[in-house]
């Protein structure tokens, strides 16, 4: 009976064991072929370049491929459905932007794909500071020049953005309601376009990115009247922020990388570890400064978790301010 009673034991605690072994040897066998990161921008793109500044090194400490897999379009829709509809199975993750796991939601009534249940976080890349650009050799010197002209004459002083529903077009209407300006605010296609035009003499001004604007804004063909981050950033710090002119602004795009809903354990937080440690580094950060974005790890997935209900947060009440409803 005592010798039973010794075997149903040890039964049992192997059992109880089994789960923490096949943990520990998946963690350890993980990944045992090819990694597809989803991006929902285009070859050669910001996000595409630093994913692929990642990926590169990713591919080295892994083992294995970080393959790139651009599928752009649709504010970002449609590389975050196929990234959401992914099998969980730890070799599918998504380089996402901020409108595709926040500002979408209050964009359209009904979208493909939940940002909130269908992902969860893995590991933040960092900020991506947007800015108030006008031609180089543009009378408006500053932004505080720019608001009062705006003021002065409402109507006559253009700002250019991607449309009233994308992130730079938010930002405008933002900077509209909270300074009193009454700048025209115009609409373009793509911010391409819009920063064409600035430079043709055809607008004023334009909210763009930094990462798509810097190389234009080194050759002299535009300025920065002011990026829209809460403080100075590192590769500008002669360029105000918004918060000196306008108190308490502070509205930036960011990358963050997520796995479909049901991914393993093991590959979520190898790949956090792995992605925190490259980030950390000092010539890597450095690289992805050169293509505007502050790289800023999180600790954990959990903080990153955090992070993004305190952007939903953020954006519920930027939406609410400036009227803005989803279609």
């Amino acid at each position: 009976m005592q010798r039973r009673l010794v075997l149903e034991s040890a039964l049992l605690g192997a059992a109880l064991l089994a789960p923490v072994a096949g943990l520990a040897q998946s963690a350890a066998t993980w990944p045992d072929k090819p990694v597809k990161w989803i991006l929902s921008q285009p070859p050669g793109s910001g996000p595409d370049n630093i994913a692929r500044m990642l990926g590169e090194q990713l591919t080295r400490t892994l083992g294995q491929p970080i393959v790139i897999d651009n599928k752009p379009g649709g504010q970002n829709i449609i590389g975050a459905q196929a990234a959401a509809r992914s099998a969980p199975d730890g070799y599918t993750f998504y380089f996402a932007t901020t409108a595709a796991l926040v500002t979408n939601a209050y964009l359209f009534k009904t979208m493909p794909y939940d940002p909130q249940k269908d992902f969860v976080p893995v590991a933040f890349i960092g900020k991506s500071p947007f800015a108030v650009l006008v031609k180089g050799d543009s009378p408006i010197t500053s932004m505080q020049d720019l608001i009062a002209r705006s003021k002065a004459a409402p109507g006559t002083v253009s700002i250019g953005n991607e449309g009233p529903r994308t992130f730079g077009g938010i930002i405008a209407r933002l900077i509209n309601a909270r300074s009193g300006a009454g700048a025209n605010l115009v609409a373009y296609s793509a911010v391409g376009v819009a920063v064409q035009n600035v430079i043709g003499g055809h607008a004023d001004a334009v909210v763009a990115d930094v990462a798509s604007t810097a190389q234009l804004v080194r050759q002299g063909r535009l300025r920065m009247l002011a990026v829209t981050t809460g403080k100075r950033i590192p590769a500008w710090q002669q360029v105000p922020s918004l918060a000196e002119v306008i108190p308490g602004f502070d509205m930036s795009g960011w990358f963050t990388i997520v796995a479909p809903a049901g991914t393993p354990p093991a590959a979520i937080n190898r790949m956090h570890k792995e992605v925190n440690a490259l980030l950390d580094d000092k010539d890597m950060a450095e690289r992805i400064l050169t293509v505007g974005p502050i790289a800023e790890p999180l600790a954990s997935p959990e903080r990153v978790a955090a992070f993004l209900q305190e952007e939903h947060l953020r954006w519920s009440a930027a939406a609410k301010e400036i009227g803005l409803l989803p279609e």
